[in-house]
């Protein structure tokens, strides 16, 4: 079964993803970071595949794709580093990041590549909808992929049921139409929105993401969805992270975390 699958099919709410950058701030620090994030109690993780042009990332996510790449990282040593991901990490992990590097590796090595090293799923948002589901869909699927949808307070309905008849496990509800990181609270609009999700009915929960940063605005996306990511905001603990190895270097990840929930 996949872990995903596993996880939202539990009674387990107020589930919270972390996303970070693979690569940063340190080009090895992929899979420790990883590791921190389960130890500290988040239930999923969502890794970035860095790229040059993060169009829908604000300057933090911008910033630390940047120097991962200026680090060396790309997908064949992304996935050189989670080789091992399973005997280190129980929890689902998502690769979230954009077609082109995808599709320039082969989507199906890629596709392949996340079966082998153990990735439950992924989340890429500027792929067609048509596109997936006329030519990828079988792809991910005959690796037990899912493929985790981005739902905006523009979609329309229509759009909405047919990204929940394709959905797996969560949809992935963004809290306004901005970049990463550029704004922090839920709004009165914000509300309208989750609540008109929420009488729609889908067979599939919600993740709420964008602009959720610490306990306060975690505690209000829960209200409306099984639970929320965090990205830009760690992205910030990271990066604070002393620039070399020494002992207790990822204890500020638990700290942060544990704050959270």
């Amino acid at each position: 079964m996949n872990r995903l699958t596993e996880l939202f099919q539990s009674d387990k709410r107020d589930l919270l993803s972390i996303y970070f950058t693979a690569g940063f701030p340190l080009l090895e620090d992929t899979i420790s970071i990883a590791v921190a994030v389960e130890k500290a109690g988040a239930d999923l993780i969502e890794i970035g595949m860095p790229y040059s042009d993060p169009i829908a990332d604000g300057p933090t996510i911008q910033m630390a794709n940047d120097q991962a790449l200026a680090n060396g990282m790309t997908i064949r040593k992304l996935f050189e580093q989670l080789a091992d991901l399973r005997i280190n990490v129980s929890i689902p992990v998502l690769l979230m990041g954009y077609f082109n590097p995808v599709y320039q590796f082969g989507v199906d090595a890629f596709c392949r590549k996340c079966s082998e090293v153990g990735v439950d799923g992924l989340i890429i948002p500027d792929m067609p909808l048509w596109e997936y589901e006329t030519q990828w869909q079988s792809v991910l699927e005959s690796y037990g992929l899912f493929n985790i949808f981005l739902v905006t307070p523009q979609t329309p309905e229509n759009r909405i049921r047919q990204i929940d008849s394709l959905s797996k496990a969560f949809i992935y509800l963004v809290s306004s139409a901005s970049v990463t990181g550029s704004r922090s609270g839920i709004s009165t609009d914000q509300e309208a929105y989750f609540k008109r999700i929420a009488s729609m009915k889908l067979q599939n929960p919600g993740l709420i993401g964008f602009g959720i940063s610490n306990q306060e605005t975690f505690q209000q996306a829960n209200k409306y969805g099984r639970g929320a990511i965090i990205g830009s905001a760690f992205i910030q603990v990271l990066k604070a992270l002393p620039a070399k190895s020494v002992p207790n270097r990822m204890e500020p990840i638990s700290s942060f975390i544990e704050s959270i929930k």
